[in-house]
């Protein structure tokens, strides 16, 4: 079991590895048109939206309300383009501070 999980993170830092080290190395030799590169665009926010949102719902799906509403209270400093930690902090409070509170 111990060999299989050595072997499949050294896989996983391996393939992470050649993706980065492909974009910069492949981003002189492949053009798309421009009709693609917008679908492309367009595609990596609706997958980092996706991921959002399900790490948003409970894996257990009760109705939890502490977590999405720290994102949203998160969304405040993040559309007013304040630094990272700033929103990652308002999110963390919010959350914690409701959880604190019974609000689940």
């Amino acid at each position: 079991m111990t060999v299989a999980l050595i072997a499949g993170a050294v896989c996983l830092a391996v393939g992470t590895f050649g993706f980065r080290f492909a974009g910069p190395v492949l981003r002189r030799r492949l053009t798309f048109p421009p009709r693609i590169a917008q679908f492309l665009e367009i595609g990596s926010v609706v997958l980092l939206t996706a991921l959002a949102v399900t790490t948003l719902v409970p894996a257990d799906h009760r109705a939890r309300f502490a977590l999405p509403a720290g994102v949203l209270v998160a969304a405040i400093p993040a559309w007013r383009k304040a630094p990272l930690v700033v929103v990652a902090l308002a999110a963390a409070s919010t959350t914690a501070l409701l959880r604190l509170a019974g609000v689940a």
